[in-house]
């Protein structure tokens, strides 16, 4: 009892430091850049403790559900999350975005405006993901149903990296979301510092090849798209993690057509991106195995990230699901306990950790939304303090490496004048 009254004092007080950076902390005007294996906003190091909320703009424009979003990001900011990885595309399905190639609801845009307007004012950046690999919210399945609609002769879902039809309907979509001008800031997505990156899909496949050809050469097309329209943002790719045929003795038990070396080292792939869903890749296995698959999962792209790509790498997807056999919370926490250490060890001794995005974050009202994996803050009290402690942790390794920069810099400019005015001679220097 005594140990819970100290854990309760402990996650109080994280909240109160939290909330107190979040009421003085602002987006600014600086972009996010990579400073080879960190993240970094105006020179100094970013660290990222973040969530997943898919259906930003899906209800925000419903205008009876646009609070869920208000409320969404006032919850992540009280407990020091600064980033959110939402979904910038609804393709042909209910409330679409894209009702048919290139053309968009301007209500439902208008939603998506809200989403990063609103993520602004908590201080909260945004990954926005630009097609999905699904059929949900439409997916290069509809993509590939609109070319079929227009003539295409097409055998696969896949072919959507491949035809040129297609291709040309999605680099539409970047342009037209890239270039958008906010209807409440207006300033455009492209020159919206709000926005961390652009991700070009979400869990890409192409199983038809499992040599990974496919699916490099559409990153490499699609990732120069994107950086000739703007150059200002990071951009990534979306992957899971899964290796090529070099490595595929690290996957679990399957591969899906892409490689994490080989795709994350493309000109323009600013930082690598690993999902982690143990539950459901080893699904026969008990929860130890679960464990120690994570851990190594994580250990090993850390290690890749540090050593061949030299880049960051964001654990963008991870959870637990309630409806896994016999979960508990505690279950849960161990996971979040095991990323959150692993992305703390690497970004303390400057490693390409950087950081975590659980799956997913809701809040109250939203059960029938709930994919097993939601997470209402509110609700669950002992996650929700790991994740206060972990965005804690991280606010003070900011101070430390900001501190230590600003320092340097100083040291610096003292040894600069200093060398001047040894080079001009006392005579010359009043």
């Amino acid at each position: 009892m005594g140990g819970d009254r100290q854990m309760s004092f402990w996650a109080l007080a994280c909240l109160l430091f939290l909330s107190f950076l979040q009421q003085t902390a602002a987006i600014g005007t600086g972009f996010v850049k990579t400073e080879g294996t960190r993240f970094s906003v105006n020179g100094n190091p970013l660290f990222v403790n973040g969530f997943n909320s898919y259906w930003l703009m899906a209800k925000a424009a419903d205008p009876t559900l646009r609070n869920k979003v208000t409320s969404a990001f006032a919850q992540a900011a009280a407990h020091g999350l600064n980033v959110a990885r939402t979904w910038a595309f609804n393709d042909g399905q209910y409330m679409a975005l894209q009702t048919s190639p290139g053309v968009y609801d301007e209500k439902v845009f208008q939603a998506l405006d809200f989403v990063v307007s609103e993520a602004n004012k908590y201080g909260i950046r945004l990954i926005l993901s630009l097609v999905n690999d699904y059929n949900n919210y439409g997916g290069k399945a509809q993509y590939v149903r609109w070319a079929r609609n227009a003539g295409q002769n097409l055998n696969s879902d896949d072919e959507f990296f491949t035809n040129p039809t297609v291709k040309g309907y999605y680099k539409n979509h970047v342009k037209t979301v890239l270039t958008r001008v906010n209807t409440i800031n207006r300033v455009a997505y492209k020159d919206d510092p709000t926005i961390f990156a652009w991700e070009l899909m979400n869990e890409p496949r192409c199983q038809s090849d499992p040599s990974g050809a496919t699916i490099q050469g559409w990153i490499e097309e699609m990732a120069s798209h994107v950086k000739s329209i703007d150059g200002s943002h990071l951009l990534e790719v979306g992957l899971e993690g899964f290796y090529g045929e070099s490595k595929n003795g690290n996957n679990p038990g399957f591969s899906v057509g892409t490689d994490f070396i080989t795709n994350n080292q493309i000109t323009g792939i600013d930082f690598a991106t690993v999902h982690s869903y143990p539950d459901i890749w080893l699904a026969a296995s008990n929860e130890e195995a679960q464990i120690s698959f994570l851990q190594d999962w994580i250990s090993t792209h850390l290690e890749d990230a540090n050593k061949i790509l030299k880049k960051p790498v964001l654990f963008a997807e991870f959870g637990k699901s309630s409806k896994d056999p016999g979960f508990n919370d505690g279950q849960r926490d161990n996971v979040f306990r095991v990323v959150y250490e692993h992305i703390y060890a690497s970004a303390r001794w400057g490693g390409a950790g950087g950081g975590a995005l659980f799956w997913q974050l809701m809040t109250e009202g939203m059960s029938s939304d709930g994919d097993g994996y939601e997470l209402v803050l509110s609700q669950n009290p002992s996650t929700a303090s790991l994740i206060s402690t972990q965005s804690h942790k991280l606010a003070e390794l900011t101070h430390i490496f900001t501190t230590l920069n600003e320092s340097e810099k100083r040291r610096r400019g003292h040894a600069h004048r200093r060398d001047r005015w040894h080079r001009k001679g006392p005579k010359n220097n009043p």
